[in-house]
C-alpha cells in the first residue's frame, strides 16, 4: 500500500482532506495544483497552470483551466462528482461519492455512484503544456454517460477573476472537442476527448467561488468563473475515455497510447526517500536554453538565492550533476555587477553570490576541478571584486577589516527579507554573521583553486584576506553572556558597533562552511546555543522564544504573517547545516539523531503538500506546516542530511 494512499473515510472529512494537496508539474513551469478531493481552496489552484510568453504576459504563470466537473448519469438521474465551496455551502458535495485516492504512479481517484465505480487519472504531460485525464468505468449495471463541464479562469495566478463583458465563450469546434480562448493574445486552450462525444455550448458564469485558503490567509477570496458548455458522452467499461486540455491541439486518435507511454515512464512514489527524490525533480524548469530553479509552489518563481541553497540538495543527492550545471550556467549568464537576480530580476541580495561559492564546492566534488575553475574561476573572481570594489554605491562593500557590510535604508538585503510597510521586519543594517561566514568560505575556496592551478597574480592579490577576514569575524561578533553562560555569535553589528545578540540560526552557517573561521570549542557553543533556543523536528527557529518579540505562530493577514516569517517561523532548510556542523563536531555519535531528525519528516508527505516538504513551521508546537506546500530549499536540505547519512553508515560499514 502507498504511504500516500487515502480511504473513503479521510477524503469524506473535509477538514481531513481540504488540508492536503497535489501537485504535478511539467518540468516547463506548468502545473496542476489542488486539493487530494478536487475543491480548490486557494486561487493558486487549477488543472492547467502554465506560463504565458508574449508582450503583456512576460512568461508569468496563469490558470486556463480551474476545475472539471464530472456527472455520472444513469436512468436519467445525475450524479455530480465535483466540489466547489461558495460563501457557507460547499456545492455540489461529490467528495461523498470517493471512496479512494492514490498519488501514484499518477493522482487517481476513484468514485462510486451506486452500482457505478468509476476512476479518474490525471497526468500531466513533461514534454509540453497538456494535461490529460484517464476515466475508467470499472463497474456498472446499466448504460451510463459521462458528463465534462470545464471552469476556466484565464488569469493570472496571483490575480482572481470577475464576470465580465469582455469575456468571449464562444467554443469553436476541433477535432474530438472545442478549442476557448477568452480574452484576446491568450493561446487557445484545446479541449479534445479520444470518443466521440457532444459538445453543449451553453456559456454562463457561476459566481462566488470561495477559497478558504486565501480568505484564512487575510486576501480577497471571491471568484466568478465562466464555463462555455460541457462535454457529454457514453463511457462503457473497456473503453477509457480521456480528455485532454491544452495550449496546442491534440490528435484524439494518439490521446490513449500517449497516455500509456507517459506513465508508464512514471515512478512509483511509495515511500519517504521516491517521494522527497520526485518532489526534488519538479522544482527544475527547462525552458528554451534556460535550466531554472522554481523556489516553490504554488506561488513562487526562481529566486536567486534559493536557488544556490538548494541546488545541491535536488539534483546531485539523485545524480543530476549535468542538470546542477545547466542550472549555474543560467544563473551565471544573469550575473551583474557580481549579483544574480533574486527575485525575478531584482538584484537585491548580497548573500546569493556568496552562496554561489558554497553551490560550486558541492558541484566541484562531481566534476574535475581543473574544469571547474575554467567555467567558473572568471566569475568567481568577478564577484570578490565587485564586493571588493562596493556595489549600489557602497550600499554592499568590503571595509578595511575584511568583512561584508551590506546596508541601505528599506531594503532587506540578506534571507531574512521581509517587509512591512515599507521598513524590514528584522532589519539587520551592518555586519551580518552569515554573510561573512559565507565571504570568508568563498574568499578560501576561490584561493584554494586559484593556488591549484597556478593563478599567481590572483594569490598574491587576495592571500592575506583570511587572515584579516577571520580576526575581525571573531572581534566583531563573538560574544560571551556576563559568566560565560552564553557564548556563540551575535546576529549583526550594526553602524554604532554595538552587537546585536538576539539568538538566531544565521550563527549556524558559520559553524558549518567548508571553510570556517571557528575553533570546535566556538562551533560546540555556537551548537549548544542553537540547540537549547531553535531546535525543532521540523528544523531551527529564527529566533529565540525566550525574545520577547518571538512570534510562534504564523498566521493572519500578509502583514501578520510577514512579523512572524522569521520571528520565531521554523524553516527546515536551517537543519542541513546544523547537522553538517554537528557531524563535522561529533562524527559517528551524532549519527541517530541526524537518523531521527530525518524520520521526523516522513509523516509530512502525507499533510499538507502531499509528497513533499513545506516551506515553514510554526515556532510553537505542533509545529504546523505553513507557506508553500513544496519548497525547494527545504526538500533539498533533507536530501543532503540523508546523503550526509548514508555517506557516514557506508563509512561505519567499511570500518572507515
Amino acid at each position: 500500500m502507498s504511504v500516500l494512499h487515502f480511504d473513503k473515510q479521510e477524503l469524506g472529512n473535509l477538514e481531513y482532506s481540504l488540508q492536503r494537496e497535489m501537485l504535478s508539474t511539467n518540468r516547463a513551469g506548468g502545473y496542476m495544483n489542488t486539493t487530494i478531493v478536487c475543491c480548490n481552496t486557494r486561487k493558486y489552484h487549477g488543472l492547467m497552470v502554465c506560463p504565458i510568453d508574449g508582450a503583456g504576459f512576460e512568461g508569468e504563470d496563469y490558470v486556463l483551466l480551474s476545475s472539471l466537473d464530472e456527472t455520472v448519469i444513469q436512468h436519467q438521474q445525475a450524479f455530480n462528482l465535483g466540489i466547489h465551496r461558495f460563501p457557507g455551502i460547499y456545492e455540489p458535495r461529490g467528495h461523498k461519492y470517493i471512496v479512494d485516492f492514490d498519488f501514484t504512479p499518477t493522482p487517481t481517484i476513484t468514485y462510486r455512484v451506486g452500482g457505478v465505480l468509476l476512476k479518474k487519472e490525471m497526468l500531466w504531460l513533461h514534454s509540453r503544456a497538456e494535461l490529460l485525464i484517464r476515466y475508467t468505468l470499472l463497474e456498472a449495471k446499466s448504460d451510463t454517460t459521462l458528463r465534462l463541464r470545464p471552469f476556466l479562469a484565464f488569469r493570472q495566478k496571483h490575480r482572481l477573476s470577475s464576470a465580465n463583458m469582455m469575456a468571449n465563450g464562444l467554443s469553436v469546434p476541433v477535432n474530438g472537442g472545442v478549442k476557448n480562448r477568452l480574452y484576446d493574445g491568450f493561446p487557445w486552450l484545446y479541449m479534445q476527448l479520444n470518443v466521440a462525444n457532444e459538445f453543449v455550448a451553453a456559456p454562463d458564469w457561476f459566481y462566488n467561488f470561495e477559497y478558504a485558503e486565501e480568505y484564512r490567509r487575510g486576501y480577497p477570496s471571491h471568484e466568478d468563473l465562466l464555463t462555455t458548455g460541457f462535454f457529454e458522452l457514453p463511457i462503457r467499461k473497456g473503453c477509457p475515455v480521456i480528455f485532454s486540455a491544452s495550449t496546442s491541439e491534440a490528435d484524439p486518435d494518439s490521446l490513449e497510447r500517449l497516455f500509456e507511454e507517459e506513465i508508464a515512464r512514471r515512478s512509483n512514489k511509495t515511500e519517504f526517500l521516491p517521494c522527497l527524490r520526485h518532489s526534488a525533480r519538479q522544482f527544475i524548469v527547462r525552458k528554451d536554453e534556460k535550466t531554472e530553479v522554481i523556489a516553490g509552489y504554488p506561488w513562487f518563481g526562481r529566486w536567486g538565492r534559493d536557488t544556490f541553497i538548494a541546488l545541491p540538495g535536488i539534483t546531485l543527492t539523485q545524480g543530476g550533476v549535468e542538470t546542477c550545471g545547466d542550472v549555474l550556467d543560467t544563473m551565471v549568464s544573469e550575473m551583474k555587477d557580481g549579483l544574480f537576480p533574486n527575485m525575478g530580476s531584482a538584484y537585491n541580495s548580497v548573500d546569493a553570490p556568496l552562496w554561489f561559492f558554497w553551490a560550486l564546492q558541492q558541484y566541484g566534488k562531481y566534476i574535475p576541478e581543473r574544469e571547474l575553475w575554467k567555467i567558473y574561476g572568471p566569475k568567481m573572481k568577478d564577484i570578490l571584486e565587485a564586493y571588493r570594489r562596493g556595489i549600489g554605491d557602497g550600499a554592499i562593500r568590503v571595509d578595511e577589516n575584511g568583512l561584508v557590510w551590506a546596508s541601505k535604508e528599506g531594503y532587506a538585503f540578506t534571507w531574512m527579507d521581509a517587509i512591512v510597510d515599507g521598513t524590514p521586519v528584522t532589519g539587520r543594517d551592518g555586519y551580518q554573521v552569515e554573510i561573512n561566514a559565507l565571504w570568508y568560505n568563498a574568499v578560501c575556496y576561490a584561493l584554494e583553486l586559484a593556488r591549484k592551478f597556478r593563478n599567481k597574480k590572483f594569490v598574491e592579490e587576495w592571500e592575506h584576506y583570511p587572515g584579516l577576514i577571520r580576526e575581525s569575524f571573531l572581534k566583531t561578533f563573538w560574544y560571551e553572556s556576563d559568566g560565560g553562560k552564553e557564548r556563540y555569535l551575535a546576529d549583526y553589528v550594526g553602524g554604532d558597533g554595538i552587537q546585536n545578540t538576539f539568538i538566531r540560526p544565521n550563527q549556524v552557517i558559520a559553524a558549518a562552511m567548508p571553510y570556517s573561521m571557528l575553533a570546535d570549542e566556538q562551533k560546540q557553543a555556537v551548537l549548544e546555543v542553537v540547540r537549547r533556543h531553535l531546535l525543532t523536528p521540523k528544523g531551527l527557529r529564527t529566533l529565540s522564544p525566550r525574545n520577547p518579540l518571538y512570534k510562534g505562530r504564523y498566521e493572519g493577514d500578509q502583514s501578520e504573517r510577514d512579523r512572524a516569517y522569521h520571528q520565531g517561523t521554523v524553516w527546515p532548510w536551517l537543519l542541513e547545516h546544523f547537522v553538517k556542523a554537528s557531524f563535522e563536531l561529533y562524527g559517528d555519535k551524532f549519527l541517530p539523531e541526524a537518523k531521527e531528525m530525518l524520520a521526523n519528516f516522513e509523516d509530512d508527505i502525507t499533510d499538507y503538500g502531499i509528497g513533499s516538504i513545506a516551506e515553514i513551521y510554526d515556532g510553537d508546537p505542533p509545529h504546523r506546516a505553513r507557506g508553500a506546500i513544496s519548497q525547494a530549499w527545504s526538500v533539498g536540505g533533507v536530501l543532503r542530511i540523508n546523503q550526509m547519512v548514508e555517506e557516514r553508515e557506508q563509512k561505519t560499514v567499511k570500518g572507515e
